[in-house]
């Protein structure tokens, strides 16, 4: 196995509020090979935003399974629940 099979780069992206709070818009992380949304979502401790309403989207798709298999160079975009009114 070559060192570039044992990792791989990904991009998050933040938008509303969770912008503000994570300090950045974007940012771009590695994470080992077979990592899932699930794991960056637990590395960021991001599960209290997820129980109240923070949507996911994987490589554009909003709603995708979060345990799915990321590849390098997937987006992550977390967006904040749509409010109401």
């Amino acid at each position: 196995m070559e060192e570039g099979d044992l990792a791989i780069k990904v991009k998050m992206l933040f938008f509303g509020p969770l912008a503000e709070s994570m300090g950045e818009r974007e940012i771009e992380v590695a994470a080992l090979h077979g990592s899932t949304a699930m794991d960056l979502i637990d590395r960021f401790r991001l599960n209290p935003m997820l129980d109240s309403g923070l949507r996911v989207a994987i490589d554009g798709v909003v709603g995708a399974d979060l345990d799915t298999k990321l590849s390098d160079a997937s987006e992550i975009a977390f967006l904040p629940p749509v409010s109401g009114g």
